[in-house]
């Protein structure tokens, strides 16, 4: 499994990013995935989350309201649509995906998924 995110950028407070990542799998719908980010010097947080048919999705306190999660399965891709970013929101942002055989199944840390990419760095200046 091989996960490219991509979508990055610098940005300035109030302003909304798109972040992609696409999954070099045979069936994207069998996954769970995930966004994560991480700032310097700081542990790497959970982001959101979503089911594998999207319906379900959850998010930190942190980004609810301002962050919302997609994902496109015939396009093998996961979205992160980001808004109202915040200077506190500057971190590298890590899509994370994990197989499982649940519908319903979701999942919140990082040690719970298997696969990862490689990251994309946002920066939101203030």
């Amino acid at each position: 499994v091989q996960l490219q995110a991509s979508g990055g950028g610098l940005v300035q407070a109030g302003d909304s990013l798109r972040l992609s990542c696409v999954a070099s799998v045979r069936t994207f719908s069998d996954y769970v995935m995930g966004w994560f980010r991480q700032a310097p010097g700081k542990e790497r947080e959970f982001i959101s989350t979503i089911i594998r048919a999207g319906t379900q999705t959850y998010y930190a306190d942190s980004v609810k309201g301002r962050f919302t999660i997609s994902r496109d399965n015939a396009k093998n891709t996961l979205y992160l649509q980001m808004t109202s970013l915040k200077p506190e929101d500057t971190a590298i942002y890590y899509c994370a995906a994990r197989a499982t055989a649940y519908v319903r199944k979701y999942y919140t840390k990082d040690q719970e998924y298997d696969h990862w990419g490689q990251g994309t760095q946002v920066t939101v200046s203030s």
